[in-house]
């Protein structure tokens, strides 16, 4: 087990990141491509996306730290003021996760639990973050534990569904009507021959919320899959909105439980492209609020690390 006096307990907090400028875009992009500068037709799209944001790419990163410092104030009043102490480490963006190691490291930390700001397990998204961070720490010589889902944490679920039966109050006499389409961030479709958690663990999230909530009618869906030439898991949400559209569903909610914030995949590609996909089908789509630093969202996080802590055997590695 990892000692319990050995000093402040590293929190390394993950998550994709995101340009702090739109001069940092292109570096940002190159970086997802794996070193290859986008072609000037990706980039003037990508660009384009973030400029349709109001405030631009600056919120975005802000929240991030607003969420760091959330579970910040929750791990002290849990646990005490200075038992935890919160880091950062971003998968496209500085710091990036190796920069959160070896900050931790710098400062003396001996013993830290990675969590990634992504509720549900996939070794292609959180199990690339816990990689990256083993591999660093093991080069440090920093102990960590990791937690790897939280998709069904009470608080998280609880948060959730406060967020989708708020939302169907936006449609009146009509709630019973509404088709809620819970969401996440498409993945290759080969991670279904690898056994990939990650689909049922979206389900098993979605189903928990609209059982809390009592949601009628609904089902899930994808969104915002990358242009790769490879197969990616669908059915995609405007697509999904096509056939509600041909089946005469007029009122759809859009639920994306796979995202924790208000980023680009929310912002742009629910409340821009999706939105005007469906009033052009003469249907009404609404979302959900984001969780950003709900203090429920804060709990399941708090709650997930101090539990990895409590259990890590370091001696399994």
């Amino acid at each position: 087990m990892m000692k319990s006096d050995a000093g402040p307990i590293g929190v390394l907090v993950m998550s994709y990141g995101t340009p702090e400028s739109m001069e940092s875009v292109e570096a940002y992009y190159t970086h997802i491509r794996r070193g290859h500068p986008p072609t000037p037709e990706q980039l003037a799209d990508l660009t384009g996306r973030y400029q349709a944001i109001v405030g631009g790419v600056f919120p975005l990163r802000k929240n991030t730290d607003r969420q760091v410092a959330a579970l910040q104030r929750t791990l002290d009043l849990a646990a005490g003021e200075g038992r935890f102490v919160c880091y950062q480490g971003l998968r496209h963006a500085a710091p990036f996760i190796e920069d959160g190691v070896a900050k931790m490291a710098q400062d003396g930390i001996a013993e830290a639990v990675g969590i990634v700001l992504t509720p549900q397990y996939s070794v292609m998204s959180v199990g690339g973050y816990i990689k990256r961070a083993q591999e660093e720490a093991d080069r440090l010589g920093l102990r960590m534990a990791f937690v790897k889902e939280y998709h069904l944490h009470p608080a998280l679920i609880g948060a959730l569904t406060d967020r989708v039966a708020k939302a169907l109050e936006r449609f009146g006499d009509r709630r019973d009507q509404v088709r809620v389409l819970f969401s996440a961030h498409s993945l290759p479709e080969k991670i279904l021959e690898m056994k990939d958690p990650y689909p049922d663990q979206l389900l098993e999230t979605s189903r928990a919320v609209a059982k809390a909530a009592g949601i009628p009618s609904w089902e899930f869906t994808w969104q915002s899959a990358g242009q790769t030439g490879q197969p990616w898991l669908g059915p995609d949400l405007l697509e999904t909105l096509n056939r509600l559209s041909a089946e005469g569903v007029k009122d759809a909610l859009v639920a994306p439980v796979g995202f924790v914030s208000d980023h680009l995949e929310v912002l742009y590609d629910i409340d821009l492209e999706a939105k005007r996909h469906a009033e052009a089908r003469g249907m009404r789509l609404e979302r959900i609020e984001m969780l950003n630093d709900d203090p429920g969202y804060m709990t399941a996080l708090a709650e997930s690390v101090r539990a990895a802590f409590r259990e890590a055997d370091l001696d399994v590695g």
